[in-house]
């Protein structure tokens, strides 16, 4: 017995890990088409791109791994009934409640795992994520001059550059700067170098000169010859002083016990209390996924002509469920009184379930006992 369960389960582990890891690289690929106009207009490197894209691998794994859980059970278990070895199973009295046992074990990790997720994990690094993804656009020490661009960081400022020489050294600059609305400057240089820092940024011109343009009189333009020329990019982009923070990046206390004005717009306050019922109850999916894929393929009269259609069944269970679990949450966020739906919509697979499960064996039991006096 203690052998067939880790059998069943080792099965279950790898085909739940390996379906884990496929639809986290299909993910990852859509997070990572979307990052790269970052890197594109922004000239971001590699390592921060990397970053940005792993700190988003939490809130993916959230939703991925009840998903896994179910495929994992449905195809571990068709499988070992395709190959007759369900069959014997059953010819040695194992019940259906004993095979759904590593089905059992199997959903209730990925339930504590998925709540790690959602109670800890998903809003400290989203947490961090928006942080950086603030600091990128705002902070003008991720800008990199791109070469053969006017590279806009601000309305004010545009600077061009022909090439670049080495990852500071520049050549062929032009750089436009309007932020003296009445006197627009336009500097050409034959190279330049980028001198950045935590909080600042520097253009240093060498050997070019500047135009200035007056335009309370159009006819008279100043030019100036020079050596050598620093120009300040510093605090050309106007910073909000606050961030707001978004619901998934606030902890779950927060949530449930926010007021309206804690909330930018008043409108979306339902969406705030709902991100916090959904972390408590959406684990429990993980749970019920894999139930759900055991009871389809193995409770009431079974044939082995009704395999496929089980399956079907069990998927067609499966995605009712989930435009389910997605209609309710959009329904709370706009009536909070519809919120205990949440909660129902994913723990009651769970219960009828292991009500499917366990009645036939109780009722087993009952008529072995009741009946086991007139047999003697």
């Amino acid at each position: 017995m203690n052998q067939i369960f880790r059998y069943i389960t080792k099965q279950l582990l790898i085909s739940t890990l390996f379906t884990t890891f496929v639809i986290t690289g299909v993910m990852w690929l859509f997070v990572a088409v979307r990052a790269v106009e970052s890197i594109v207009n922004r000239g971001l490197s590699a390592k921060l791109f990397l970053t940005l894209t792993a700190l988003q691998l939490p809130n993916l794994l959230t939703q991925i791994l009840p998903i896994s859980v179910f495929i994992a059970v449905l195809f571990v278990y068709a499988r070992l009934d395709s190959d007759r070895e369900i069959t014997i199973m059953r010819a040695t009295g194992m019940s259906s409640f004993t095979l759904s046992k590593p089905a059992l074990l199997l959903g209730l990790i990925a339930t504590m795992l998925v709540y790690s997720l959602t109670l800890y994990a998903t809003p400290l690094t989203y947490k961090s994520f928006r942080n950086l993804q603030w600091d990128i656009r705002y902070n003008l020490a991720h800008i990199i001059l791109k070469e053969g661009v006017f590279n806009s960081f601000a309305k004010d400022i545009t600077v061009y550059v022909r090439e670049r020489a080495g990852e500071m050294e520049l050549r062929g600059l032009l750089v436009h700067d309007a932020r003296n609305k009445g006197k627009p400057i336009t500097y050409h240089a034959e190279s330049g170098t980028l001198v950045e820092s935590n909080n600042s940024a520097k253009v240093v011109l060498l050997k070019g000169n500047s135009i200035v343009v007056d335009k309370k009189n159009p006819g008279v333009n100043r030019v100036v010859y020079f050596d050598r020329h620093i120009l300040d990019l510093t605090d050309i982009v106007e910073k909000p002083a606050l961030r707001f923070r978004e619901a998934r990046e606030r902890d779950v206390d927060e949530l449930l016990n926010l007021k309206k004005e804690d909330v930018g717009n008043p409108k979306d306050f339902g969406k705030f209390i709902v991100e916090g019922h959904q972390r408590l109850a959406f684990p429990m999916t993980a749970l019920g996924f894999a139930l759900i894929a055991f009871v389809t393929l193995f409770t009431g009269d079974y044939s082995r002509r009704s395999h496929q259609k089980r399956i079907i069944i069990a998927v067609v269970i499966f995605v009712t469920l989930i435009a389910l679990n997605l209609g309710m949450i959009n329904l709370s966020a706009k009536n909070l009184s519809l919120v205990p739906f949440i909660y129902a919509a994913n723990s009651l697979p769970i219960f009828f379930s292991l009500v499917i499960l366990i009645i036939p064996l109780r009722l087993k039991i009952w008529f072995k006992q009741k009946f086991s006096g007139y047999n003697n």
